[in-house]
Order: structure tokens, then C-alpha cells, then sequence
């Protein structure tokens, strides 16, 4: 997860797009605390921060030396102020990844409209962000207009080309890539079947089809993950009528977000003083709450595990299912070659109860599961499928209703090459809604199983 800061002149005048034509005198943040924004990251679970360097109104958020539309213009700080500077000391000392977000529309800079002026200028504004402030980790960049504005040709893979000199090590985010992709809305969430494979060509900057950013190529020939950017309040920067989402809602764009093999990027606006609110602040505790709750616990480890094969043989060990409950993505369960079936079975001495189900793949192997179901062995004796699903990737998380069972299968049904799991998890969540209904049913069952987590108040929630 990576939390998105979207802060500048909008923030004090109750904008979303502004008109560029706004008094720099408007921006003067009283408290601004960028350390605080880390630490709110940090705290919660996010890994990285991205701040909105320049938005679609031109305003820079670092003295630039190629516009005085900037923070050197307002009276925060008396002019010599520099958000891009603080954020990323704030960031490096913490130890989180940085990111920025330089808007190509700008509203206000007279040389917009004229292709090679404006790509100039934009590309000057990108060496200062990527040679001033240390490591940068990823650079975003979208393809936002509005209707009716000045027409130009952006030079993108000139733009590409700087951004890997300047900083080799930084992922390009856009519509189409080249390093990672925008998937598709503003929603945060993926489609039920998300591929990192993509093909750029496919797709194009400020006009992608939503299904095909959502769902990935399995044929594609590029690698380029997807991203679910999602505000925490209705609006992308901080409104003073608005508030946040609960942090249930958070959890159900987690799971279908960081669940459906992306990342989840989520807009923490500051406020006009600075800083993060203290409501979004709770909410985000909140849902890092229910996430510790829930995934702190994996049933699975109580189980014997064993498998329909093991490369090297039953005996080998390097890759034998055991290695499905360690963290982490470099040790796997790899199938004997050439088999034409794939199963995982996990046996406990007594019943387990569940709604969750996480797999990972090695993903430095490749994205290699096309689809796969879970069953469980039902009082009759029988196999019982409880869900299916189709791509895994990095991290795939699936709920369904409430089962128990002492006997379960994982078994991979197609698969791009021989398939290798990494990590599976199975989990009881009771906050969810999915859960939640499932143990209204049955309400000695839900007193029972919410006990593990008394400290969480649901009213809140």
C-alpha cells in the first residue's frame, strides 16, 4: 500500500481542478508537519508516500526556478518553504519510499499549448524534482484534461527516457505504463481477474479501456502491474464539509484491491493547516486494526500439509508444500514436471473455520496461475468446492460464507507453465460483510469467534 498526498491551493480554496489563476497568498499551511504524514504511513501499514508536486493548476509545492507559481510566492514560511524538501527528509529518515507527481495539464503557465515550449518546460521541472531530492522511488503521471482546454502533444517516452537516467531505480506510473499501470477508475479496486502482464501498445495515455486496465493480457508482452488509486474522502484534496470513509469500506477495497494481486494507493488529503485530520487519522488506525485482527492468524499452520507431487520427488524438500507457510516469495511449492494435476491438501486434528483465502505466487517466477478452487471434505466424505478463482500474482485474497472442516484441497485447475505457490493463508474475518452476516446467523458463534478481538469497537467500525 502506498498513501497519495494531494495537497496545494485547492486545499484552501475548495477545489478539485483549479484555474491556475489563484493568489499564491492563499497557500500558508500554519502547522505543516511532513514528518507527520510519514509517521501516519508508516504507523499503518503504507510504504510509501506520493505528494502532488504540481497539480493540474500549475502550482508548485518546491521553489522552482522555472515559474514563480510556487511556494516561494506565498507567505508560508516567508516564501522560502519547500513541501517536496520536508516530505522527502521526513520519508528518508523514516525509512519510507518516496514518490511525486508532476501533472503534465498545467492551467496555468502561459507556454501550455505550445508543443516544444511546454515539453521543455515540463521536462525542466522534472530534472529539479529528480536531482534535488535524493532517491525517488516512483514517479506518477496521468493523463487528466478537461474538455475544451489547449491542445498539445506530450513528448512521453522523452519524459520516460529522463525520469530512468535521472532515476533508475524510480517506477513510471501512467495510464499505460511503461512501468506500472493505472487500473482503469478511481474506484480501488480490480477486476475479479487482474494480470500484470500488459501490452502498452494497447493502450494509451488519457485513453485506456477500463476493462482491459482492470483485467491485464495474459498474452501481454509487457510487465506492467496495476495500481487502485482511491480517495479516502469523496473529494482528492482535503474539504472541510467531508468526511472519510469507514475503515470497513477500506477493508473491502483492501481485499479487492491488494487482494486482486495490485497496489493500493490511498489519498490521505493534509488539511489547510497541514495536517493529516485527526478523523482520517482514526479511521486509518481502525483499519489497520481490522487487518492485524484478521491476518495475524493463519489457520493453516495447524495443519499437516502434503501435495499430489514435489519437484525432486516426495522426498525432496527444497520445494515441498511446507514452504507454503513461510512469509515471503523466494521459498515455494513447486509440482513435479509434467503433471496433469495440482493439488495442495491441508489435514488438521480438528475443525477449522473460515471465510478467507490468501495464496501468493512467487511473482519473480512469473504470474503463472490461470485458475484454481478450494474445497473442503464435508460430513457425507465428499469434495466440496467452497470458492473458485482465477489469477493470483503478487497476493490474492477471496471470501466467502463461514465453513468448517477438518480435510482441505487446494487445487490449481490451469496454469501458464508448471504453477508454484508461495504463501497460503486461511483466515476468519469477522468484520467483514461477508463474515459479519454469515455469524448473525448464528449469534453464540459470533460472540465466540469476535472474542479474540473485544479491544475493536464494530460501532465505530
Amino acid at each position: 500500500m502506498a498513501l497519495f498526498l494531494h495537497f496545494g491551493t485547492n486545499t484552501f480554496t475548495g477545489s478539485e481542478w483549479g484555474t491556475g489563476h489563484v493568489d499564491p497568498s492563499v497557500f500558508n499551511p500554519t502547522k505543516l508537519d511532513a514528518t507527520q504524514w510519514v509517521k501516519v504511513a508508516k504507523d499503518f501499514g503504507f510504504s510509501k508516500v506520493i505528494l502532488t508536486a504540481k497539480h493540474h493548476d500549475g502550482f508548485c509545492l518546491w521553489p522552482s526556478e522555472y515559474t514563480d507559481y510556487s511556494v516561494k510566492s506565498s507567505p508560508w514560511k516567508n516564501g522560502s518553504g519547500d513541501v517536496v524538501g520536508e516530505l522527502a527528509e521526513a520519508a528518508r529518515i523514516a525509512g519510507v519510499k518516496l514518490g511525486l507527481y508532476l501533472s503534465p495539464w498545467d492551467r496555468h503557465e502561459s507556454c501550455y499549448g505550445k508543443t516544444l515550449d511546454y515539453n521543455e518546460y515540463y521536462m525542466g521541472q522534472m530534472t529539479e524534482l529528480l536531482t534535488r531530492y535524493g532517491v525517488v522511488e516512483e514517479v506518477w503521471l496521468d493523463g487528466a484534461k478537461g474538455e475544451g482546454e489547449k491542445d498539445m502533444e506530450y513528448f512521453f517516452e522523452d519524459w520516460f527516457s529522463l525520469i530512468h537516467q535521472l532515476q533508475p531505480r524510480a517506477v513510471i506510473f501512467s495510464d499505460a505504463g511503461p512501468d506500472t499501470r493505472w487500473v482503469g477508475d478511481e474506484g480501488g479496486y480490480a477486476g475479479n481477474t487482474c494480470w500484470s502482464l500488459f501490452n502498452c501498445s494497447a493502450a494509451k495515455i488519457g485513453d485506456t479501456d477500463p476493462k482491459y486496465s482492470q483485467e491485464g493480457d495474459p498474452f501481454g508482452c509487457d510487465w506492467v502491474p496495476a495500481e487502485c488509486d482511491v480517495s479516502i474522502r469523496p473529494g482528492w484534496f482535503w474539504h472541510a464539509s467531508e468526511i472519510p470513509k469507514s475503515a470497513r469500506t477500506l477493508l473491502d477495497l483492501y481485499y479487492k484491491s491488494v487482494g486482486r494481486n495490485c497496489l493500493l494507493l490511498l489519498n490521505v488529503p493534509p488539511n489547510s493547516s497541514g495536517l493529516i485530520s485527526d478523523e482520517d487519522i482514526q479511521v486509518l488506525r481502525e483499519f489497520n486494526e481490522l487487518r492485524s485482527s484478521i491476518f495475524s492468524n493463519n489457520l493453516a499452520e495447524g495443519g499437516l500439509l502434503s501435495a499430489s507431487s514435489v519437484r525432486g520427488g516426495l522426498a525432496g524438500t527444497r520445494f515441498g508444500p511446507q514452504n507454503i507457510l513461510e512469509k515471503g516469495i523466494f521459498s515455494y511449492w513447486a509440482p513435479d514436471k509434467q503433471q496433469a494435476n495440482w493439488v495442495i491438501y491441508l489435514d488438521f486434528q480438528e475443525h477449522v473455520t473460515f471465510n478467507v483465502l490468501e495464496i501468493q505466487e512467487p511473482i519473480h517466477m512469473g504470474q503463472r496461475i490461470i485458475e484454481f478452487h478450494l474445497d473442503i471434505l464435508n460430513e457425507k466424505g465428499q469434495w466440496q468446492t467452497v470458492i473458485d478463482g482465477t489469477t493470483v500474482g503478487y497476493r490474492r485474497l477471496l471470501q466467502f460464507s463461514i465453513v468448517e472442516s477438518y480435510h482441505l484441497r487446494l487445487v490449481i485447475d490451469k496454469s501458464r507453465g508448471d504453477p508454484l505457490v508461495a504463501y497460503v493463508g486461511i483466515y476468519l474475518d469477522s468484520f467483514s460483510i461477508v463474515g459479519y452476516a454469515a455469524h448473525k446467523r448464528s449469534n453464540s458463534f459470533f460472540n465466540k469467534a469476535l472474542k479474540p478481538f473485544s479491544k475493536l469497537k464494530l460501532s465505530s467500525l
